[in-house]
């Protein structure tokens, strides 16, 4: 089967294609020109010179605060209009039988709860967020209105190597001395190793659906702090007692966005966000890698 990769020169791209290479006629498009189709998705819509049986769309923009309009903008413009020009591209050719999104569980708008289900409201107010909605809502209907088979991944914290985001910036604290454990690291995370979206495509191009994946173990911050501190040859980090993380958290309120610390990041790190991978495992009959034995730097 002929798969499409948008988005292909990303984390994600980069990680699965080769494994994606070994069950599918792959090809690329994505930003830069070592990809078959180089294009902005959010500027242009792309001319496809042949059909593709699956859509595997991955392109988006993450790992960012929008300091002001326009750049709460660019995440419409990359998570939404970028997945509407791709549609008004296949709409020109034979459409695919499976399109495939790359969401996230920032929809549903929680900075802390344990064991989320793909039921809960989708409250997502961020910039980030408010665009992913907004794409999954446009693909559905889409999807509906073209008879295209639609599967929609809400992955949780990615790992992998040279991941971004937020456990890169673990890492790097680690590395460089500049992370502190709070209270003891014991809040956990729900994270999802990248080559699993490699797995689940297969499963999704025979079933389609909406599902949160992530890993079934959800380790807590200290557990990961061990594994990178092995990895780095580093001792563990200190831990801070909460009530001091509080005090250090409400001077970075004051401080702005050069503090390293604030009330909002303090509360992301300290109280436990875990999603339900159920729905996943039962369906689609995936088991998750467990992210503590497969996790490298």
């Amino acid at each position: 089967m002929k798969l499409l990769v948008t988005g292909a020169s990303g984390f994600v791209g980069r990680n699965i294609i080769p494994l994606l290479r070994e069950m599918y006629e792959v090809s690329t498009m994505g930003l830069s020109e070592c990809n078959d189709i180089q294009i902005d998705l959010a500027k242009k819509i792309p001319h496809l010179s042949k059909s593709y049986d699956i859509i595997f769309h991955a392109a988006g923009k993450a790992h960012s605060v929008p300091n002001n309009d326009g750049e709460k903008k660019l995440f419409l413009d990359v998570n939404l209009q970028g997945t509407i020009n791709l549609c008004r591209a296949l709409e020109k050719t034979k459409l695919p039988e499976v399109f495939i999104l790359v969401s996230t569980v920032a929809v549903y708008g929680l900075e802390f709860g344990e064991n989320i289900t793909e039921e809960h409201p989708l409250n997502g107010n961020t910039a980030y967020a408010l665009s992913k909605i907004q794409a999954e809502q446009y693909l559905t209907e889409w999807c509906t209105k073209n008879k295209v088979k639609l599967g929609i991944i809400r992955p949780s914290l990615i790992a992998g190597k040279n991941a971004p985001g937020n456990l890169a910036a673990m890492v790097d604290g680690i590395k460089t001395g500049k992370y502190f454990s709070i209270g003891g690291g014991t809040a956990r995370k729900s994270i999802l190793m990248v080559q699993d979206i490699a797995t689940l495509l297969p499963l999704l191009v025979e079933k389609g659906g909406v599902y949160n994946v992530c890993d079934s173990e959800h380790p807590s911050f200290r557990e990961l702090e061990e594994i990178i501190c092995k990895q780095l040859d580093k001792n563990m980090p200190k831990s801070i007692p909460f009530v001091i993380a509080k005090i250090i958290a409400l001077l970075g309120d004051l401080l702005g966005a050069k503090a390293p610390i604030n009330s909002l990041k303090l509360k992301k790190i300290s109280k436990s966000l875990t999603f339900s991978n159920e729905k996943a495992k039962k369906e689609l009959k995936w088991e998750p890698l467990n992210v503590l034995d497969n996790y490298h730097l």
